[in-house]
């Protein structure tokens, strides 16, 4: 089923014979990663408002002018990240990559960054780096200043590259976002922004699809846009497909390790029968049928 909230500009959209669409704003998202006795586990939190990127969401948001800062940087330069990414403005995907790391921070905490290769910053959930999370979430503070102040570089090798989606073309608020993944470095542990958070755990990918057509995971964030609400209701399409990619993975080496090409995934809108559904083309189910959210 289409997302409660993006039903009356679907149907607007259709009835104005399919405007020009309104621009998307650059994204980034983060897919934390983990392995546990029941398996893959990955962190999502509740964003509240009508976010692209969904009522239940990986951590992320749009990128920002300081993004374009200057930092210490570790790993793949920008221009290789480009390459891998499928893009030719390597000042952009630089941006995605920064970007990136800064909302991580922000929503759970988990910092991307070291002195050098072989080390990464420890201890983050104090309340002293909660304070700074703060700041930097209200952009009170560079996320960048506050990194060269301890001498911290940007761990780009920490992450993983993974698919690119863009909004419905007839939604109000359309990003362009790029996920990548990454596991948790060693001595850290993802937690909900003090000021915002409302709800946010590490969850089980084969356990929010076995149980897609229930009600489970919006009643217990217990939100009034997400109590009785199915996953698909609480879910973009492309944040669900990635979920059903986890459930299917054999751990964390094994959906990393995973050969993905360079691709941008955009849901349309279909109605059938006046049931209005979102159809993604580009991923195929295994009889070659289009994935579809009704």
């Amino acid at each position: 089923m289409l997302p409660p909230d993006l039903e009356g500009a679907a149907r607007n959209w259709l009835k104005l014979g399919e405007p020009t669409p309104r621009a998307a704003n650059y994204a980034s998202s983060i897919i934390l990663l983990r392995d546990s006795p029941a398996g893959l586990e990955t962190w999502m939190g509740y964003r509240a408002g009508s976010s692209p990127l969904g009522v239940v969401a990986f951590p992320g948001g749009s990128l920002q002018t300081s993004d374009d800062d200057a930092v210490g940087w570790l790993g793949p330069s920008p221009q290789h990240w480009a390459e891998w990414m499928g893009m030719s403005d390597v000042g952009l995907a630089r941006r995605h990559i920064v970007g990136a790391i800064r909302e991580l921070f922000e929503e759970t905490g988990v910092l991307l960054a070291g002195r050098d290769l072989s080390s990464t910053v420890e201890a983050t959930s104090t309340v002293e780096w909660m304070k700074i999370r703060e700041a930097v979430a209200e952009q009170e503070k560079s996320f960048t200043d506050v990194l060269a102040k301890r001498g911290l570089k940007l761990r780009t090798d920490l992450l993983k590259p993974l698919v690119n989606w863009l909004s419905p073309d007839f939604a109000h608020r359309r990003f362009n976002t790029r996920y990548f993944a990454a596991t948790v470095p060693v001595n850290q542990e993802p937690s909900i922004l003090a000021s915002k958070g409302v709800w946010g755990r590490w969850v089980s990918p084969a356990k929010l699809i076995e149980e897609r057509d229930t009600t489970a995971l919006g009643d217990e964030v217990g939100q009034e846009e997400t109590v009785g609400r199915t996953l698909g209701q609480l879910l973009v399409p492309g944040t669900e497909i990635m979920l059903e990619k986890m459930a299917a993975a054999n751990g964390c080496i094994a959906y990393l390790s995973y050969k993905r090409t360079p691709h941008v995934y955009q849901p349309k809108l279909v109605e059938e029968d006046g049931a209005l559904m979102l159809e993604v083309e580009a991923a195929r189910t295994i009889a070659g049928e289009p994935q579809r959210e009704r």
